[in-house]
């Protein structure tokens, strides 16, 4: 079977080119122009084409041997139209690539700004959230003072019933009141 012949194997892959076909480069063409804008915009470029105009000139007026363009000096009008036609549209061309370029950034900054602000919209919540929970949290200083408070409490009802009973208040072995505070207070 001849390759005209055969199927693809695969639907997603184009055939290859039947004949010879002049192919362009666009990206080469743009950065190409872009090259030449940058280059035409340059004093240096200023320079080269003053000092080319004035020798044409006076190469066309004092030198008569040498005279390929006389006074109306067609032909040096004939090379400045022509680039102007070609200097146009480059110029044109790499100030829309750069458009595009300046557009994307622009996009790109712009999903860049919202997903910082939801980040950072997002921590503030989380922050407050935690502030709002460590809040409700007792701390171990208000754990301390409580227990203080609360062993001040059980010293002064265990001065109270001390009086009445010989244990000093305690119920024995696994009671609430086993041990002393101060055998409690080193355990820790």
């Amino acid at each position: 079977m001849t390759e005209k012949n055969q199927p693809r194997s695969r639907l997603d892959t184009p055939r290859g080119s039947r004949g010879l076909r002049w192919q362009f480069d666009v990206e080469a063409a743009g950065r190409a122009s872009e090259s030449i804008a940058r280059f035409l915009g340059t004093g240096r470029y200023l320079l080269i084409q003053t000092v080319i105009v004035v020798v044409w000139i006076l190469l066309n007026v004092f030198a008569v041997r040498l005279q390929w363009d006389p006074y109306p000096f067609i032909l040096l009008n004939l090379a400045f139209s022509t680039q102007a036609a070609y200097a146009a549209p480059l110029i044109l061309l790499a100030q829309n690539r750069q458009e595009n370029r300046d557009r994307v950034s622009l996009e790109e900054d712009r999903s860049r700004a919202a997903q910082t602000k939801a980040d950072t919209e997002f921590l503030a919540r989380e922050l407050a959230a935690l502030r709002i929970a460590i809040g409700e949290v007792a701390t171990r200083d208000y754990l301390r003072r409580e227990l203080d408070d609360l062993r001040t409490e059980l010293a002064a009802l265990q001065r109270l019933d001390g009086g009445d009973r010989g244990d000093g208040g305690y119920r024995g072995e696994g009671g609430p009141g086993h041990g002393s505070a101060k055998s409690r207070s080193s355990r820790k």
